[in-house]
């Protein structure tokens, strides 16, 4: 299992996701990524340019899951984790990350 942590843009954007009704498909998502991070179906994208080392996933046709992967066995409150999955963004298709 990995864990999840959210940076403070990512955070501002599952607020906008619940407004439009699409923190189902966001959730879906993290918890896809919980378990493996580089698991497929729902398919990922290796992101290039400036987004090198990150990697996205589709929440709709605009909106991208864009997340970093940190790997390295540790512990956390007693929990045995693979790794970290740093959430980037949730909300825009590239722009402004």
């Amino acid at each position: 299992m990995w864990k999840v942590v959210f940076t403070r843009q990512a955070l501002k954007d599952a607020k906008k996701l619940k407004a439009a009704g699409l923190d189902a498909k966001a959730k879906s998502l993290i918890e896809v990524v919980k378990k493996d991070p580089l698991a497929n179906p729902p398919a990922y994208e290796a992101l290039r340019g400036n987004l090198e080392g990150s990697f996205s996933r589709r929440i709709n046709l605009q909106h991208r899951f864009v997340y970093e992967v940190v790997p390295g066995i540790f512990e956390d409150n007693g929990v045995a984790f693979d790794g970290i999955v740093k959430v980037i963004r949730m909300w825009t298709h590239y722009e402004k990350i």
